[in-house]
């Protein structure tokens, strides 16, 4: 498979990391389109884990400060089906839609991917009403980085937590140190889970790996553990009376 479509010039791209980077389009690969904030960390985030990445952006400025950063780096016209075509983007099984500085190209690049049928689809949400116009496409994948790390740092803040990942409203996990009144015993002695509706479920000892909690498990002061269940109690775990 090949980046470019045959017949198809470079004259419409400004294209950093090569002019034929013929398997950048294969299954674990992720396109991103949009290079702002979020999506250049995200694009930075997924190739400090090997994965290839392409990203695309109507700034060239953007593009050339990345350049060597990413897989294959492109400044084009988000909104233009022939443009995204001749990259491939139609082909990628992950794509991205970062863009937050104008709604309309946010709108028509996402709806680009619709059309394309791509198999995951995220598409980044600056607003309620622009949440509403993704949900009202059908994008499965939504993200709302400024509503979602208010909520969770809420929460957060509400525990007296160290972390907080709210799985769906109704469960949660919660990284914070155990609570003194299950510190010095094994942790099937106290059954957490029916006394306090949560689960221990990993422990991080200091200066050591995380470990998954067994029954056998004791806890000190210093330990972190990871505790998850109901939102409301994993969150209200560490202020246990």
């Amino acid at each position: 498979m090949n980046f470019l479509r045959k017949g198809r010039s470079l004259a419409n791209f400004k294209l950093f990391g090569g002019t034929d980077p013929s398997d950048v389009a294969r299954p674990d690969a992720v396109a991103v389109i949009g290079l702002g904030r979020f999506g250049r960390a995200l694009a930075l985030e997924l190739m400090a884990h090997g994965t290839d990445v392409l990203g695309i952006d109507i700034d060239e400025a953007v593009v050339q400060s990345l350049n060597g950063k990413l897989t294959h780096v492109v400044a084009a016209d988000v909104r233009s089906e022939d443009a995204m075509r001749q990259l491939s983007v139609d082909e990628f099984d992950h794509v991205v839609v970062s863009i937050a500085s104008n709604l309309e190209s946010s709108i028509l690049a996402t709806s680009l991917m619709l059309q394309f049928e791509i198999k995951e689809l995220w598409a980044k949400a600056v607003s309620e009403a622009h949440r509403a116009i993704l949900e009202q496409l059908g994008v499965p994948h939504i993200i709302f980085p400024e509503h979602d790390m208010g909520r969770r740092v809420a929460h957060m803040v509400r525990g007296s937590l160290e972390d907080y990942i709210l799985i769906d409203e109704d469960f949660a996990i919660a990284k914070t140190t155990p609570h003194q009144k299950i510190l010095g015993r094994p942790l099937g002695e106290i059954d957490v889970r029916t006394l306090h509706g949560v689960s221990i479920t990993a422990v991080k000892r200091l200066n050591e790996k995380w470990q998954p909690a067994t029954p056998q498990t004791v806890l000190g002061a210093e330990d972190i553990i990871l505790v998850s269940g109901p939102a409301r109690a994993a969150e209200g775990f560490k202020r246990l009376r």
